[in-house]
């Protein structure tokens, strides 16, 4: 999940929803219904293709949205956005308050625990029923690939995501590196 130089992530285009060109989405905003402020989208596909869209209609789908899209007309249309990230400007973002982060900002950052162990670095995020998870991931061993990665699957709310400084790209989180 990473934004690319002056855009943001804010959240991922699903399956079709009915036959008119409709798409579930799945936003990262807090509340999720915020990603309806913001009617210009630029989504980009695994492949790294950009389209810029403007949603038309969009409402609220349980704890998710459906939104539909001008120039996207039909079922087949929709089917083909699936997975594709939501990306807003940031500058057509609101200033944030102290200890808020966009999650692209911390894509990257190396993690360590209080006990000043390198857990590795922010690779992905994961929204999880228990909430946001921040999977941090560690190369272990070396080798024509680079070894075998582990992943820290670290809670991402004030209780363990301790601190971050964005000049020296570091957080500390209180994650025992063991209970993976």
């Amino acid at each position: 999940m990473s934004g690319h130089a002056g855009w943001v992530e804010l959240g991922r285009i699903g399956a079709p929803f009915g036959l008119a060109g409709w798409v579930h989405v799945t936003p990262y905003t807090d509340p999720p219904e915020a990603l309806l402020q913001y009617r210009d989208w630029r989504l980009r596909s695994a492949s790294g293709a950009e389209m810029q869209v403007v949603v038309a209609e969009a409402r609220a789908h349980g704890a998710r949205l459906v939104a539909r899209l001008t120039n996207v007309e039909d079922r087949d249309a929709a089917a083909k956005l699936a997975g594709a990230v939501i990306e807003v400007e940031r500058e057509a973002l609101p200033a944030l308050r102290a200890r808020q982060f966009y999650r692209a900002d911390l894509l990257g950052l190396e993690v360590h625990n209080t006990e000043g162990r390198v857990l590795g670095t922010v690779a992905y995020f994961v929204d999880a029923p228990a909430g946001t998870v921040m999977v941090v991931q560690e190369r272990q061993g070396e080798g024509p690939r680079g070894g075998a990665v582990r992943e820290h699957w670290v809670l991402a709310d004030p209780t363990h995501l301790l601190q971050v400084d964005l000049t020296a790209g570091r957080v500390r989180v209180d994650w025992p590196a063991e209970l993976d």
